[in-house]
């Protein structure tokens, strides 16, 4: 009886306590499970992301010539392959690491990342290589049909490892290790309408600027030719093909498995619908035709507009930026052709750089917290400063390449073709170019 009584008080007594190690142990194992959740959408976001330089490549291919596919298929392909390294070697550093003393083998430059003990480090890694490429890949389009291969290996390396990286910083810093200047003002870009597509956009006004125009883009009176894609199949294929990466790019950025992704999904996708609705009928307007490669941009106009601010909008304002994104990208495209005479053959300025802008500056506008000037000023503020940066630096790159290596290919190679000239084969040789 005595030994029942002792037994009583230790059961009452270590109840308790093992029932908090249950409950522990519990909330321990939630814990992994969305951990182990967060790395497994992180990295499929990422792969998203990933196939979107197939939808750049056939976007690109389709709008511009036959005889300069494969040229066009090698910068997308290498754009990610030579951006991936030097990312990896400088770009990351720059972008995450500088601020906290991240250098030599234990840091991020030259690296080897399993040093750090940080398994996160590899999937966070992971999603922002494929943004990096994202913003080299935008400049391939606006400046196609009569750049040197070369040179632009060159560009992808630098904007991989500098352009894109030290805006970036400005912006996203603090994502990892590092800190900006931006993001302490309250600076809003979700997933990159600035960071990534304005960097890429302006980049891409630098390029075409130093390039010039395609031979026969414009006439003795000046006035500008149409030359037409060779493949508007691929086009359209592109075009679904970057509406549905963007569900990666977009929703990837909570780097979460969480429910904010829900919104976030809807906002990208009525964005994109209201931008090529806005496109269409603007276009309908001015040309009395619903002209698909316009429609086409103005889709993608309404993904890029969105980026920015798809977390901090509600549905109907995403519908009203998407449409204003779409109406907008008909005009720049107009503007840049007719007015500017910068010879862009995709629309990439337009689509990248000022949808980019206008993004940016409608997350402040339609903030669902508020409108506030001060949030404006702000976004208005990361605005110049992207355009600053990005065309100044692209600029004097591609003046340093010119002067040197040089940029462009002979008037002989861009009559035939890059593809023959640049890389000695046709992407179809058994058909009859008839330009």
């Amino acid at each position: 009886m005595k030994y029942l009584k002792w037994l009583l008080f230790l059961s009452v007594i270590l109840t308790p306590v093992v029932i908090f190690g249950q409950e522990s142990t519990i909330e321990s194992k939630i814990a992994e499970v969305q951990t182990n959740a967060d790395y497994v959408w992180t990295l499929v976001a990422a792969f998203l992301v990933f196939f979107m330089q197939a939808g750049f490549a056939m976007v690109e291919a389709g709008l511009t010539r036959c005889k300069n596919t494969v040229n066009i298929l090698m910068k997308n392909l290498m754009d990610f392959s030579v951006g991936s390294i030097a990312f990896w070697a400088i770009g990351f550093g720059v972008m995450f690491g500088v601020t906290n003393g991240y250098f030599g083998t234990d840091g991020f430059f030259f690296s080897d990342f399993a040093k750090s003990g940080d398994n996160w480090l590899f999937a966070f890694w992971m999603f922002q290589v494929v943004f990096a490429a994202t913003a080299a890949t935008i400049v391939s389009g606006a400046m196609a049909e009569r750049t040197k291969f070369v040179g632009y290996l060159i560009y992808s390396a630098v904007v991989s490892a500098i352009i894109y990286p030290v805006f970036g910083s400005w912006a996203w810093g603090s994502l990892f290790h590092g800190g900006g200047w931006l993001e302490d003002l309250g600076f809003i870009d979700f997933a990159g309408s600035s960071v990534v597509h304005s960097v890429g956009g302006w980049a891409a006004l630098a390029g075409a600027i130093v390039l010039g125009p395609r031979i026969g883009k414009y006439g003795p009176d000046g006035k500008p030719r149409a030359i037409p894609g060779h493949n508007l199949t691929l086009a359209a294929l592109g075009t679904f093909i970057l509406w549905f990466g963007w569900f990666g790019f977009n929703p990837g950025s909570t780097t979460a498995a969480n429910t904010d992704i829900a919104l976030i999904a809807v906002n990208t996708n009525l964005a994109a619908a209201a931008g090529a609705i806005g496109a269409m009928f603007t276009a309908w307007i001015i040309f009395k035709k619903p002209e698909a490669t316009m429609t086409f941009n103005g889709a993608l106009a309404g993904l890029v507009g969105i980026t920015a601010p798809c977390a901090n909008v509600s549905p109907l304002s995403a519908v009203i930026l998407g449409l204003v994104a779409g109406i907008l990208v008909v005009l720049s495209v107009i503007f840049f052709d007719k007015v500017a005479k910068v010879d862009d053959p995709v629309g990439a300025i337009s689509v990248h750089g000022v949808c980019g802008a206008w993004g940016t500056l409608a997350a402040g506008i339609f903030d669902i917290n508020g409108f506030s000037w001060s949030v404006v000023g702000v976004q208005a503020l990361g605005i110049l400063a992207c355009f600053a940066w990005a065309f100044t630096t692209a600029f004097i790159l591609f003046k340093i390449i010119q002067k040197t290596i040089g940029l462009r290919v002979t008037k002989e190679e861009e009559l035939e073709g890059l593809d023959i000239g640049e890389h000695g084969l046709e992407a179809y040789p058994e058909f009859e170019k008839v330009s």
